[in-house]
């Protein structure tokens, strides 16, 4: 009687999913227990294949029309020729997509294909034997040791001879007559047969792919907006431009600042929550736990008697008054993005409604929102654990689903590492199932993993490190990690050198210098940035406290009065620097980065210099940064270009245009002296032309 012998699953494809035993098929003469799919002549190996994210559980990040490159091992016994392809397709569609590989060395493949409209795509590869081109390659050896090949062209000519069965219409005539001249007894002319082009031409498009191995996964592509991968962020709080001082803005009258801020070279604008604020607990200027009777409390503290988070605060006008703002928006070339805080006051419908969303104390109040020492008692945070957490679910992903009908498809998320990650999951597949356009950025100012899984549960866009990210050494590691694997598959940050929330030290002591150098770098350093806009063009710079980093006079709990125009603002340098992002093409990535090394003096790396290199992927565009990091004092150096980049010699002549001040210079070979003065321009930003 034969005995059963069991071998791990990875041993044949498709193992697992044939049970149970009636499906398997069982060879008594051998002892194994075979699945009914596996055949033993399927000889190619493809293994490491890259990208793939957790065994293909999640998605790689592309943008519409991008170029998804694929690589991987893929290797045969013995020394057989291997053709290979790479296999791709939109989801809910059937046919495969097929483009080739090729080898790049040491049994590393390589392909790429490109991705359309927004949506879903999967990938995965097929490698089989190609006995033609092994014949091939045996045959020229052969020859070349002066060899007998008779018999060698007659086995080519059986295997063209199969090649015409596969083939169809004119290929299986013209593959038919090769195969009579490679069997034929015209040694000479069988021999022009075997390594005629057009044979092999032939033979290419007829593979035998019957014994073709298939990677045993397929693989997932996030193909989404352009503005996921380029996009430059403006934030303002409406009720902060009213016509009338003192008075609270509506949204017909922040329309006035569109133009200016897309002037400015801005496409994406971010309104803070526009939902009715909460009077229990409210909090008054500076974040006082008690309120004055006319301040207007914290828009993330979401809920009234007017409404929840599909509702819009009174003050600022209606859903039909916001519909035309963003309409409006649009018609300047600018996408509006929505804050969405999953977060309720006391006063909020929710509460009332649905108090299984919420946990509650023992004294039969809710439990608020509190980080010790801090306490958030405006504010309720929902219970994720609830037993109803399906129809909370529900609702909460309904939120969105609202505001796209109002015509936004951009969320900025407030704090989603505080909520349940297989939420985020469900809900943002659901969403972009129905809505492939839609654009979600994670505030999540937390732990790298907490970080790391929100972006391949989903988010478009991440929060970064940046802010707190100052010396050389900091930023050249952490761009280090930003552009290389895995992160860069799927993580892309959106730099923010301050927020509401953010005021760094840099940015309190530094002058109007520092907040030029912060805008440099932010918007150098990665295609996706943005800025809370008035404080941070008008250089806005003191703290509620020592040590802290708050504004004092906080806009988040009271209403500003901006003067734009105000001496000293920067607006002109944010201008410049987003026209030339908008023209520069190798700006418009975060992972093509290669910092550059200066030295202060021979030898020594200059630590208050940062120079990078940016390239389009055609190497037509080249941008080298060079960021004066001190506010306070110039420094200068000796830079060396990585002329060997791009494949030219140390002494290469070549012309850099600083596209900041208009001015060109001439330098001769790879090293050259560049000079800043922060108080007239700590930045160069250089079109590198490379060929005279």
């Amino acid at each position: 009687m034969p005995i059963h012998v069991f071998y791990p699953s990875t041993l044949f494809s498709g193992f697992q999913s044939e049970f149970p035993m009636m499906n398997e098929v069982f060879f008594p003469a051998t002892p194994h227990y075979i699945s009914k799919d596996f055949d033993g002549r399927r000889r190619v190996v493809i293994e490491q294949v890259s990208p793939e994210l957790d065994g293909g559980k999640y998605a790689v990040k592309g943008v519409e029309g991008d170029r998804v490159a694929v690589e991987a091992d893929i290797f045969t016994d013995g020394a057989d020729s291997i053709r290979a392809e790479l296999l791709f397709r939109p989801l809910g569609e059937s046919l495969w997509q097929r483009t080739p590989m090729e080898p790049i060395g040491n049994d590393r493949w390589t392909g790429a294909f490109i991705v359309g409209a927004p949506g879903g795509y999967v990938y995965t590869i097929k490698a089989w034997i190609d006995h033609f081109k092994t014949w091939k390659s045996g045959l020229k050896k052969k020859i070349e040791a002066a060899q007998d090949v008779a018999l060698d062209l007659k086995i080519g000519g059986a295997l063209v001879e199969k090649g015409a069965a596969r083939a169809e219409g004119g290929d299986a005539v013209l593959l038919a007559a090769f195969a009579v001249t490679l069997s034929g007894d015209d040694g000479e002319k069988a021999l022009d047969a075997a390594f005629a082009v057009e044979l092999e031409q032939l033979m290419d498009r007829n593979p035998d792919g019957s014994m073709a191995s298939m990677y045993d996964k397929e693989l997932p592509v996030s193909a989404e907006p352009k503005r996921a991968a380029f996009s430059s962020w403006y934030e303002f709080f409406p009720r902060s431009w009213a016509l009338e001082p003192g008075k609270h803005g509506t949204f017909r009258e922040c329309q006035r600042l569109l133009p200016l801020i897309a002037g400015m070279g801005f496409d994406v604008i971010y309104l803070p929550p526009i939902h009715p604020i909460g009077r229990s607990k409210r909090k008054g200027k500076n974040n006082a736990l008690v309120a004055a009777p006319l301040d207007p409390g914290s828009c993330w503290a979401i809920g009234s008697s007017d409404g929840g988070h599909k509702a819009v605060h009174p003050e600022l006008g209606t859903i039909d008054d916001f519909r035309v703002f963003v309409a409006e928006a649009q018609s300047e070339g600018l996408a509006v993005a929505l804050d969405i805080a999953f977060q309720c006051s006391p006063d909020h419908p929710y509460v009332r409604e649905h108090s299984q969303w919420f946990k509650w104390r023992p004294d039969g109040t809710v439990q608020f929102a509190e980080n010790p020492p801090k306490r958030y008692e405006d504010i309720l945070p929902i219970d994720f654990e609830t037993s109803d957490w399906q129809n909370l679910w529900i609702e909460l992903r309904s939120i969105f689903l609202f505001w796209i009908e109002q015509g936004v498809s951009i969320f900025r998320v407030d704090n989603p590492h505080t909520k349940a990650f297989p939420f985020w999951e469900w809900a943002l597949a659901s969403i972009r199932s129905e809505h492939p356009d839609t654009i979600f950025l994670a505030e999540a100012f937390t732990r790298p993993r907490l970080m790391e899984r929100l972006a391949k549960a989903g988010y478009t866009q991440s929060y970064s490190y940046f802010t707190w990210r100052n010396t050389k050494h900091e930023i050249e590691e952490y761009l280090g990690e930003l552009a290389s694997a895995p992160l860069k598959y799927y993580m892309r940050p959106n730099f923010w050198p301050n927020t509401p929330d953010i005021l760094h030290e840099e940015l309190q002591t530094g002058g109007r210098p520092k907040f030029l150098i912060r805008l440099f770098l932010a918007a150098t350093l990665s295609s996706n940035y943005g800025m809370y806009g008035p404080a941070y063009e008008l250089c806005e710079h003191l703290p509620v406290g020592e040590g802290r980093e708050e504004y004092l006079d906080s806009e988040k709990y009271e209403i500003k009065q901006w003067d734009i125009d105000r001496p000293g603002n920067i607006r002109a340098e944010i201008t410049r620097i987003n026209q030339i992002r908008k023209a520069n093409p190798a700006l418009q990535r975060t992972d093509n980065i290669t910092f550059v090394r200066v030295e202060a003096s021979a030898g020594v790396e200059h630590q208050k210099m940062i120079c990078y290199v940016k390239r389009s992927p055609d190497d037509r565009n080249v941008i080298l940064s060079v960021v004066n990091l001190d506010a306070s004092s110039t420094h200068g150096g000796w830079l060396r270009f990585p002329l060997e980049l791009f494949g030219l010699s140390h002494d290469h002549h070549f012309m850099v245009e600083d596209l900041l001040s208009g001015k060109s210079f001439n330098w001769n070979g790879e090293w050259n002296f560049v000079e800043l003065n922060p108080h007239d321009m700590p930045a160069h930003v250089f079109r590198v032309e490379l060929f005279l």
